[in-house]
């Protein structure tokens, strides 16, 4: 009785409320007020019976279904529930306004609601709203991040009309709405589709607007932009591309996901500004769970998508957790440059910590969570005989390593630069307490899912059931996240990462290369002001045409007879001869004299009628 109740709290409306909240109470309680809200999410994911929940008509469409809980959505409820928890602590901790944090938690309630949707016109309708929350909760900062944010706005909206392109194309196919396990229609919907999802997770060539955009609002901003519009539009990318689907696209969208790891890992490490490095991380990482969701679409792989969704989740906790240390840095130095810091493990131990949890996290290394989720992706991949991958997967395997390489160089740089090179030349506080609790909570799950990676497995759809499994203590498989071969190839990437670091760091700190792809901007500006110009020029001449129009047939209303001296005046003096007006105190009022006879008069009139005639005719 009490899981059903609580499959009737429908977690978006929750936080919803809590947002409105937020605006209307004390601070402190209405901070308090989001933790809980985002605390009952946690706990209805937890709980909440599989199946549909709240379904209905709406608009004359049968069986939509706004709640939809089954292992994906659950663990996807899991991880977004936490980190809201944590991002609330640290938002209140940083000072962030009230104004922020409700429209912060708007947008999170619509990403919510986009992972719990059943059916394509719920999501589409949480969608569109994540992506104008997700735009308030940058330009709330003003400065450079309205630029910024008009400049995601677009990108977003386009993407938003794609997806709806391809819904509406998907139901005049399939006629339902309900997500099948065959995903979205093939053909022309699952290239829309594609297409519109792929802005929101960053494919190579749709990804400027993440490094671009999420350096620039206030720290607490940054934290929750850096979760909830990616890792949400990658699960529904899987909805979209179901390990079911056997797609023919799927392999596609498996090498993207292998350039996705090389290109963001490579351009992280070009970096000077920190959230830009972190930013271009989140492509990197992305990029391994669009891998997987395409290996999964492709030959079937059930461990492809086992680890797709428990990276997706390992992400939530450790990508959230780097932008939390590295937005604290920024908040005590004020400094957002990497090589303008140096030594600050000796001010700030406890966000050495919070970015030493993080940075062993997503670098993969043992006895963290990243390294169990990663290695699912790698076997996934691998086609040698012992593991998992296909022959196609071969240049996929490689390209994923690669990207795991350019984490490591970009971690180690990051850290570095900011907490062990030198000694700081500036005395700073440490994090404050909410910032603490929330970078030692995301903290602590990335170590206890690393450790206890049972845990993970169990939570991780497709593998309970599987052909396959994972082996608990006392066994030992080619699965086992700590066998010989996995210990083997962590120590490996680690070796290369510090030596490779030790040999470019010299020259990788005097090199400042922008993204090519970051051309679009200025190209698009011009564009966009050239086209801005010609349309409100010509609103301007149509404008002034038709009031000037209007101005003239009201004078001619009020003075015919002038108005007749006045288009008399402008004709030939061959045709008519027009004396000029004396005053009309005692003056002789003008006249005007036909020059033409009889006959040209007709003739002119002759004309004038057979154009009119002719014009109605055709």
């Amino acid at each position: 009785m009490e899981a059903q109740l609580l499959s009737l709290a429908y977690p978006p409306l929750l936080v919803f409320a809590a947002a409105l909240l937020v605006l209307v109470l004390p601070r402190l309680a209405g901070f308090a007020v989001g933790a809980l809200s985002l605390a009952a999410v946690l706990a209805i994911s937890l709980v909440a019976p599989e199946g549909q929940h709240l379904a209905g008509t709406f608009l004359g469409f049968e069986r939509v279904v706004p709640f939809y809980v089954d292992d994906f959505s659950r663990m996807v409820g899991l991880g977004l529930g936490f980190l809201g928890v944590c991002s609330v602590i640290y938002a209140y901790s940083s000072e962030a306004s009230k104004t922020l944090v409700a429209f912060a938690l708007v947008y999170v309630s619509s990403s919510i609601g986009a992972a719990f949707a059943g059916d394509w016109l719920v999501l589409l309708f949480m969608w569109e709203l994540m992506a104008v929350t997700s735009t308030l909760v940058v330009w709330h900062y003003g400065g450079e991040a309205v630029r910024a944010g008009f400049r995601y706005a677009l990108f977003h909206g386009t993407g938003g009309v794609l997806v709806m392109m391809a819904v509406a194309v998907h139901y005049v196919e399939v006629g339902t709405f309900v997500y099948s396990d065959t995903g979205i229609a093939n053909g022309i919907p699952a290239i829309l589709a594609v297409l519109g999802m792929g802005v929101n997770v960053a494919f190579v060539g749709f990804h400027t607007w993440l490094p671009d955009t999420y350096p620039r609002p206030h720290i607490a901003a940054s934290v929750f932009l850096s979760v909830y519009t990616t890792k949400t539009s990658a699960f529904v990318l899987y909805r979209a591309f179901p390990v079911d689907a056997q797609s023919d696209i799927g392999i596609y969208i498996a090498y993207m996901g292998g350039l996705m790891a090389v290109y963001g890992a490579t351009f992280a490490l070009l970096q000077h500004d920190m959230r830009a490095l972190l930013s271009y991380h989140i492509q990197a990482q992305l990029g391994y769970i669009v891998a997987g969701i395409g290996m999964g679409t492709t030959v079937y792989s059930e461990l492809a998508v086992a680890g797709a969704m428990s990276h997706l989740f390992n992400n939530i906790l450790f990508k959230s957790l780097l932008f939390m240390a590295v937005g604290v840095v920024i908040y005590r130095t004020g400094e957002e440059d990497l090589y303008k810091l140096g030594g600050l493990w000796r001010e700030m131990p406890l966000t050495a910590i919070g970015f030493g949890l993080g940075a062993l996290s997503i670098t993969a290394i043992p006895g963290f969570n990243g390294y169990v989720s990663k290695g699912m992706l790698f076997d996934a991949a691998n086609p040698s005989p012992k593991y998992y991958g296909e022959p196609e997967f071969q240049a996929l395997y490689w390209l994923l390593y690669l990207g795991a390489i350019g984490t490591l160089l970009s971690f180690i740089k990051l850290g570095y630069y900011v907490f062990l090179h030198g000694e700081s030349d500036i005395e700073v506080a440490d994090a404050k307490p909410g910032q603490t609790v929330a970078m030692l909570g995301l903290g602590g799950a990335c170590l206890l899912f690393g450790v206890w990676w049972q845990g993970l497995a169990d939570l991780a759809p497709t593998i309970q059931g599987a052909d396959f499994a994972f082996e608990y203590p006392g066994g030992e498989s080619n699965l086992h996240p700590y066998s010989t071969s996995h210990l083997e190839t962590a120590g490996i990437l680690t070796a290369i990462g510090l030596v490779g670091f030790a040999v470019v760091r010299k020259p990788l700190s005097k090199l400042d290369l922008g993204d090519p792809a970051m051309v679009v901007y200025p190209a698009t500006y011009s564009v966009s002001r050239w086209t801005m110009l010609a349309v409100t020029e010509t609103y301007a001449a149509v404008d002034a045409a038709v009031v000037g129009a209007v101005t003239r047939c009201y004078w001619i209303g009020n003075n015919p007879v002038l108005a007749v001296d006045a288009a008399a005046a402008q004709l030939p003096d061959w045709l008519v001869d027009v004396d000029e007006r004396q005053p009309t105190d005692g003056g002789r009022p003008s006249t005007i004299h036909l020059r033409t006879g009889i006959g040209t008069t007709v003739l002119l009139l002759t004309l004038v009628l057979t154009v009119i005639l002719w014009l109605l005719v055709v």
